[in-house]
């Protein structure tokens, strides 16, 4: 946030919301009627940034959804898809640092945006620079402006009800949760959903729990850091004999989930492996149902081309399908979305950075949502005599170990970014990507920035290609993927692998021991971090 036109500002916000709103209306002729749904997380400005957004749709007289408190992203696409809205605006910067802000924006479908909305809604932005006189005043006794949060609470409620299958099981069990919602917006949205699950209270990080934009106890407020981000609810889990703790980011859009091992110390599982217990688990509870006689051949599976291909090892041996899409859950959701009007089940969606879609009544990641569905899946496991890092190793034996090692390394520099991925693109002369990477021999090149993939008979890519953000995978001989990307939102460029092993062929730690030698290699030879004066991510 900050002055001029490379930040979030009321300027910019306002223009934003003329072109937004000037797209609607050439878009959507029934957005007089529909209208929009707009909410805002506790973040500094939040609250003015919604209510100029606001203002700018009903000076066109376009019902406007306001929520009256701060409320999870999920809400608003969750709102969109009940009150049959045109689009909507949710008013975060999830888990980005405490200076920044940010506009995110769904279509009618309950999916953020993407071609050629996208381009479409920024052609209207330039149209519309100057602001209009109205656009400025907000006023809250509007006739066109209502309160959807107490409506919405109710739905929610109501669609979680239907996720959960083991109510007198959560009642009774004896494990004990510790909450945190990372002094984002969580607390309460959590707190009001326990009844739906029949769960009992859970145990909140007193210096947390509250809404404070300066994020003050933490450096990142962000709980896919790991344990720099959980020191205080692991101090609460100790101090309360919790032995698990569930975490949402400061929108409430992502879940992270921990639990104390029988040494005595703490595991804070991964992104890919709350993926694959999740995945497992509503697979689980699908069977379990029997839900209106669907067959498995028409329950899918959706997880980003980064994430672990666990679930499709899942999907090969129970039968139902799984497909991956490009990175960022607009492409997860909007794929949900063309799945369920062709009269597919989507059971699940998920990307390895902590984001997670149970069932489909929001087309986003939902914290709020899988956090609870992961607290049942605790309980339910307890009375087996199994914790969560039991069945994990259960899922691996059955299906096979599947190891990632994803990291990534900080780069403030779009031209160090630009020359270090240009020259994976000719390594070995013009056009010619490294054909090896320490001890390891690549035998697929798949580079979606360049529109590049040798795996195919065309050596076109089968995902869709983007210019504007870089991201090459390499499929090395010895049974490793690696992908390594830019990110929309962070300066950092990140790299994610995986070695997928056959059920009883390897051991866990051979695996490892495999994929570490090829990440050493990778680190060096690609990414150059000395050369190139890149950081890699703190402990």
């Amino acid at each position: 946030m900050g002055p001029g036109f490379a930040h979030m500002n009321d300027l910019v916000i306002i223009q934003t919301s003329q072109g937004l709103a000037k797209y609607l209306l050439q878009s959507i002729p029934t957005i007089k009627d529909s209208g929009v749904v707009i909410g805002f997380d506790n973040r500094h400005n939040s609250a003015r940034f919604a209510q100029l957004t606001a203002a700018v749709f009903l000076s066109q007289s376009i019902p406007v959804f306001l929520y009256s408190k701060i409320c999870p992203t999920p809400f608003v696409p969750f709102a969109v898809l009940q009150l049959r809205c045109s689009a909507g605006v949710m008013v975060t910067a999830s888990h980005n640092p405490k200076e920044d802000n940010g506009y995110k924006v769904y279509w009618e479908n309950g999916a953020q945006i993407t071609a050629p909305h996208d381009k479409g809604i920024a052609a209207a932005i330039l149209e519309n620079m100057a602001p209009w006189a109205e656009s400025w005043s907000f006023k809250k006794d509007h006739p066109l402006l209502k309160d959807p949060l107490k409506d919405m609470l109710a739905a929610y409620k109501d669609k979680l009800k239907t996720m959960c299958h083991y109510g007198a099981i959560n009642a009774a069990t004896p494990v004990k949760f510790v909450y945190t919602p990372m002094h984002g917006v969580g607390q309460d949205y959590i707190m009001d959903g326990l009844s739906s699950f029949q769960l009992k209270p859970f145990v909140s990080v007193e210096l947390q729990k509250n809404p404070d934009p300066d994020f003050p106890t933490v450096k990142y407020p962000n709980p896919e850091e790991g344990k720099s981000a959980l020191d205080l609810a692991v101090a609460a889990a100790e101090k309360s004999g919790a032995r698990v703790i569930l975490a949402n980011d400061p929108d409430a859009d992502r879940l992270a989930l921990a639990e104390k091992l029988e040494s005595g110390t703490w595991k804070i599982f991964s992104g890919n492996e709350i993926g694959t217990l999740l995945g497992w688990w509503m697979w689980h509870s699908f069977e379990e149902s029997k839900k209106d006689n669907i067959k498995p051949g028409d329950c899918y599976m959706i997880a980003s081309t980064v994430s672990s291909k666990m679930l499709r090892s899942l999907a090969t041996i129970e039968g139902f399908h799984f497909e991956e899409t490009l990175t960022g859950f607009k492409w997860i959701a909007n794929r949900a979305d063309v799945l369920r009007k062709e009269g597919k089940t989507v059971l699940f969606g998920f990307e390895e950075a902590i984001g997670f879609m149970c069932g489909d009544f929001v087309l986003d990641k939902d914290g709020v949502s899988a956090c609870l569905i992961a607290a049942e899946m605790t309980a339910w496991l307890e009375t087996k005599g199994l914790t969560i890092q039991q069945q994990l190793e259960k899922l691996f034996e059955k299906y096979g170990y599947h190891i990632t090692n994803n990291s990534y390394f900080l780069c403030y520099e779009a031209d160090v970014i630009e020359a270090m991925f240009e020259r994976l693109r000719n390594y070995e002369g013009t056009k010619s990507y490294p054909k090896t990477c320490g001890k390891f021999h690549v035998k697929h090149v798949r580079d979606l920035t360049a529109g590049f993939d040798d795996s195919q008979k065309d050596n076109k890519p089968i995902l869709p290609v983007s210019k504007s953000s870089q991201m090459i995978t390499f499929t090395f001989e010895e049974g490793i993927v690696a992908t390594l990307r830019t990110s929309g939102t962070e300066p950092k460029i990140k790299y994610y692998t995986e070695i997928c092993g056959k059920p009883g062929k390897e051991t866990r730690e051979e695996l490892e021991q495999r994929l570490n030698d090829l990440v050493t290699s990778l680190v060096e030879e690609y990414f150059q971090p000395e050369k190139n004066n890149i950081r890699p991510k703190a402990d």
